[in-house]
């Protein structure tokens, strides 16, 4: 009986430690105590990779123990060990480097010509074989109605043939499903998923300010990153006289390493409102567009580690104008550097998740890395009665 009973112990120890536990962190700025968005947060133990929503906050889940890191580009660095992290909302403050550098780097080089060096650098250092495991979502609006969602687990598996990176697509898990009693398909508007990631390792964004000509098109200017003594930021703008220019690019990157941390690309309000729009039929007028790209830097890996693509526009018809908008965001949940097998017939040679039948053999979105807003759960969590 006795020999019973101690087996029976360490049964049930082994099974309460092999429960997985769920974790909730919300990272606030130490000095203001608002959340702070997009913080990258390291589970050491399993390498996942999760981002801090607009609240701050992120979840995950956890079999026994394992430090954290948390780490943003304004702040510094902070590990958690295990033992202090509690299950219910764990606060954790991150103290910003403050360094105020924002004036302006003189060089005796021109900007572009510096762009151009840190954006060959930086895609020669992403044009290597190694696999992204993302957690990509879209949102769907028709008329300014949230009409189709779809998200999905999905491996890209990064090739190089002489020196151009292309992408190989396999879908662990997906769902899709409308959010309108309508059928609204033949509106369905979808990012191409190997096309945007593979522009996100090409870097090809960046083509059409490369050129010598841009130079007449865009001011380029650089300064130093507001916080971070370690970056620079370079910002190009469409110059006044400019009659074809619209994108306004940012982009944060390391002098030293001659990588990119992040870039955006946005149109701004003012830009579109000078523009004409067309009124033939099928014309698309754009009312919105944004593009977002992360970084991350981890030793000698070079990988994309988010991003968040958003177009707006309206769409001319004989009778009426629809305002379409979609917006996709990326986020890698892990980086290996090796090959996957597979067979062709597993791979996703459609454009978007919005064509591929549904497969949901998990809940793979509660370990996604990204953390819905209470608003964006509203909507997601309306979706259980379709699965």
């Amino acid at each position: 009986m006795k020999e019973l009973i101690i087996l029976f112990v360490v049964f049930f120890s082994g099974g309460v430690f092999a429960q997985n536990t769920e974790y909730s962190i919300v990272v606030k700025d130490i000095e203001t105590q608002l959340p702070i968005e997009n913080a990258t947060i390291v589970i050491m133990k399993t390498k996942q990779i999760l981002l801090s929503n607009e609240e701050g906050k992120a979840n995950f889940m956890l079999t026994g123990g394992s430090n954290v890191q948390v780490s943003e580009t304004n702040y510094e660095n902070l590990t958690i060990r295990w033992a202090s992290l509690k299950e219910n909302e764990f606060t954790v403050y991150l103290k910003s480097k403050n360094n105020k550098l924002d004036e302006i780097v003189l060089s005796t080089e021109s900007p572009q010509k510096i762009l151009r060096k840190i954006v060959l650098n930086s895609r020669g250092k992403l044009a290597m074989p190694y696999r992204l495991k993302v957690y990509v979502r879209e949102f769907f609006m028709l008329n300014n109605q949230y009409s189709y969602y779809n998200d999905g687990l999905v491996n890209f598996q990064f090739g190089v043939s002489q020196k151009k990176v292309s992408t190989t697509l396999l879908v662990e898990q997906n769902r899709s499903y409308g959010l309108l009693e309508k059928d609204i398909s033949a509106d369905l508007k979808g990012y191409n998923l190997n096309d945007i990631m593979e522009k996100y390792s090409n870097l090809s964004y960046f083509d059409p300010i490369l050129n010598p000509k841009a130079k007449k098109e865009y001011d380029f200017i650089t300064r130093g990153h507001p916080v971070n003594k370690d970056y620079y930021v370079m910002k190009i703008t469409p110059l006044d006289k400019s009659k074809t220019a619209v994108d306004n690019f940012e982009i944060v990157y390391d002098p030293l390493k001659k990588l990119i941390i992040e870039f955006s690309i946005i149109i701004t309000p003012g830009t579109l409102a000078a523009t004409v729009d067309k009124a033939a039929v099928g014309s698309k007028n754009v009312t919105r567009s944004l593009v977002k790209v992360n970084y991350r830097l981890d030793g000698s890996d070079y990988y994309v580690l988010s991003s968040n693509e958003e177009i707006a526009y309206d769409l001319v018809l004989k009778d009426q104008v629809k305002n379409i908008q979609v917006r996709n965001n990326f986020i890698t949940t892990n980086f290996n550097k090796q090959k996957f097998t597979y067979s062709e017939s597993d791979v996703f040679k459609d454009k978007t998740l919005f064509n591929k039948k549904n497969k949901i053999l998990t809940n793979y979105w509660n370990i996604s890395g990204f953390t819905a807003t209470d608003e964006e759960k509203t909507l997601i969590d309306s979706l259980e009665f379709k699965m």
